[in-house]
């Protein structure tokens, strides 16, 4: 893998709502953000949904497959009939684990019965509908700070050269009190964050996302708890800390709730593929030049 993710997974009902700008993004995933004929070995979601005082991973172990969490109340009863049974990814959960361990996380828990929470399955539904790659989880510890979370990102970072993908789902912002459903555009202590978010990270100011709470307008109302952001933490630390970033979704619902996405690339890849478009340039000049 080059890169690793930010996905904003906004309310649960972007399982069922074709209206919603950020399900036909997800629903685009494989042919217009994935890298062609780019098929991940297993996937790692580190969900806001999935809070414990120190790290877990869940270990589903064939033949089981993961159980689809409905942690969600009064919503449409057509939502409680999805289910995406992927398999699990006990070997890459084990691997995350080890990881931790040896930067100094300390005891890392296997959850041998925990299946999918919304905040993985939702979005997977969409970008991976076959459910045919292995999927595990990894927790947040949201009484910890966010650059606990960057750390644990570095920590995971080697996962992407054994083809594992890495996503982070959560919320742009998430502040559940302050939602309404009519046609008023999002106020401005959500806009004033989201906009100060995508600067922050496409101007590569980390030290800055790492200390949002002091350093980003209305971010104690736009992020009253910080489950739903850390794994963004994860996500720009498993890409090795600088990644070059690349903003791949923006959009809003429920009034204030953000689906505001990154790509986060790695910095050799980033290289890489800079070099290839310089060469490809320079072949398309060369070829006129000869004309």
């Amino acid at each position: 893998m080059e890169s690793t993710f930010f996905v904003s997974h906004g309310s649960p009902t972007l399982s069922i709502d074709e209206s919603l700008e950020a399900r036909h993004f997800l629903k685009s995933w494989r042919s217009e953000v994935m890298p062609p004929g780019v098929r991940p070995k297993a996937i790692l979601v580190v969900s806001g949904h999935w809070d414990t005082d120190i790290p877990e991973v869940n270990v589903i172990e064939a033949p089981s497959v993961n159980d689809t969490i409905y942690d969600f109340y009064g919503f449409p009863q057509p939502m409680y009939q999805l289910k995406y049974p992927a398999p699990g990814a006990p070997s890459v959960a084990r691997r995350v684990k080890s990881l931790l361990f040896e930067a100094g996380f300390g005891p890392v828990c296997e959850d041998t019965e925990r299946g999918l929470d919304h905040g993985a399955w939702v979005p997977l539904l969409l970008m991976y509908p076959d459910a045919d790659i292995p999927v595990c989880q990894l927790s947040v510890q949201s009484h910890r700070d966010a650059t606990h979370h960057f750390n644990m990102g570095r920590a995971l970072a080697p996962l992407l050269q054994e083809g594992v993908l890495i996503i982070g789902s959560g919320s742009a912002t998430h502040n559940l009190r302050a939602l309404f459903f009519d046609n008023r555009p999002p106020p401005a202590w959500a806009t004033d964050f989201d906009n100060w978010l995508k600067d922050a990270v496409l101007s590569r100011r980390y030290d800055e996302v790492n200390h949002f709470y002091d350093k980003a307008p209305s971010a104690k109302m736009a992020q009253p708890w910080p489950d739903h952001f850390y794994p963004l933490h994860v996500a720009i630390g498993a890409a090795g800390g600088n990644p070059v970033p690349e903003l791949i979704h923006t959009s809003w619902s429920a009034g204030s709730l953000s689906y505001t996405s990154f790509r986060l690339f790695t910095k050799s890849q980033a290289h890489s593929s800079a070099q290839v478009e310089r060469g490809c340039i320079s072949l398309v000049i060369r070829f006129y030049l000869r004309l």
